[in-house]
């Protein structure tokens, strides 16, 4: 059984292009997945929109960094 691809990029996404960009910057900030945060920088890519917003292509890139890393936790 293979997994959907989740709407979450697509939707974020679509906020950048509508010119809505804060909307899309408190999206990212809790993105689901990595999967789902490389998606949305595959989707943006392509178009060139990584580009014209740098804010987002930082947003992306240190959340993926912050997800991938392990968690910091204390003992109870």
């Amino acid at each position: 059984m293979t997994r959907q691809s989740s709407p979450w990029a697509t939707k974020v996404a679509s906020l950048i292009q509508g010119g809505n960009a804060s909307a899309a910057l408190a999206q990212i900030k809790v993105a689901p997945t990595v999967k789902d945060l490389q998606q949305l920088r595959k989707l943006l890519g392509t178009g060139g929109v990584l580009q014209r917003h740098p804010t987002i292509d930082d947003a992306t890139s240190d959340m993926i960094v912050a997800l991938s890393s392990p968690r910091l936790h204390r003992s109870p």
